[in-house]
């Protein structure tokens, strides 16, 4: 299994096809845990470590930081902000001037590093105009603190928004877009995949898995009642409808067809994918992440993908749980993710 680094649109950077998450470090994810998946992703070729302010508190942004310490020219660190961190501070959120830069401040002094090599607006804050966030993000990229910018579940919309602004006011570009895409969520292909290849954005693949969906531990009665979704609430309930359940069982019927696991045929998929430059896995333990990494030893024939195409047609969505609350009404992201 070769981790064959790929470019990362017009941004130069090459990256492994996956990048190792750690939403879950300090919360679900111990940190002698997080050393031995930091361990094992390196030494299986992984180049990219992404993180953000807001998980756990910024509790993984410290272990990060503690992970690559002695590794840092090897690694390409990523984080984010934008989400509220300071529940009693109305200027702790969003993409304003003064929190782009606080954010950047505070992020730099947990993770212990000189620079962030990515640095991506979390969500879309459609309350500030994107030049004053370009603005405070040129002014990061100009002094050597960040490298690269990026968003995370932008519209097309907003990405050639914040393309033409940064071409018009003459500042850094936006180059890099985490997404949310999965064999159950295709609707990127409409126009952001589209708008990400002719303007050289690079994309990043966020919860390639469907919240464990697709790695079929759902299927089961047990499984289910053991799960952290649950569908009775509201986004747990968007996991678990009828289509979803016979879009989830007749792939897994492919998978085993195929001799592979549904998590490990799921990823095949989506590093094939146009466009697709990098992929962010969360395992929780070894055993997760070898499973999740066998995805490079599987080859999808046009047969098979001819079949999931059939399954969860290209453009549609089966589980449409992610942009759909983000957008209704320009409010900030309410979840936090």
């Amino acid at each position: 299994m070769t981790m064959q680094k790929r470019q990362l649109g017009r941004s130069g950077l090459m990256v492994s096809p996956f990048t190792l998450g750690s939403m879950e470090f300090g919360s679900k994810v111990s940190e002698a845990e997080a050393q031995s998946l930091f361990d094992m992703a390196l030494e299986r070729g992984i180049n990219v470590i992404d993180t953000a302010n807001c998980y756990a508190g910024g509790k993984s942004e410290e272990i990060v930081g503690g992970l690559i310490a002695k590794r840092r020219s090897k690694v390409l660190l990523a984080t984010k902000f934008s989400v509220q961190m300071d529940a009693d501070d109305a200027n702790s959120v969003g993409t304003s001037r003064h929190n782009v830069i606080e954010a950047c401040e505070a992020s730099l002094k947990r993770l212990k590093a000189d620079h962030i090599d990515m640095f991506y607006i979390h969500r879309p804050f459609t309350q500030n105009a994107i030049d004053e966030t370009l603005r405070a993000l040129d002014d990061l990229v100009r002094a050597g603190k960040v490298r690269t910018i990026g968003s995370s579940s932008f519209a097309a919309w907003q990405m050639i928004e914040a393309a033409w602004c940064a071409k018009e006011n003459r500042l850094n570009r936006l180059a890099v877009e985490q997404t949310p895409y999965h064999i159950l969520d295709r609707r990127i292909e409409r126009e952001v995949v589209p708008a990400a290849a002719t303007y050289g954005i690079g994309l990043t693949i966020w919860s390639p898995l469907a919240g464990g969906l697709l790695t079929g531990k759902y299927l089961s009665a047990e499984g289910r009642a053991a799960s952290r979704l649950s569908p009775d609430n509201d986004w747990g309930a968007k996991h678990f409808t009828p289509q979803a359940d016979a879009a989830v069982a007749r792939l897994d019927g492919l998978a085993k067809k195929l001799g592979t696991s549904m998590t490990a045929m799921s990823l095949a998929w989506t590093l094939g994918r146009p466009g697709v430059g990098s992929i962010v896995l969360g395992p929780r333990n070894r055993e997760q992440f070898e499973e999740q990494l066998s995805a490079l030893a599987v080859d999808l024939s046009g047969e098979a993908l001819a079949e999931i195409d059939q399954i969860a047609p290209p453009g549609r969505a089966i589980v449409p749980y992610y942009l759909d609350d983000a957008f209704a009404d320009f409010r900030p992201h309410k979840y936090g993710w």
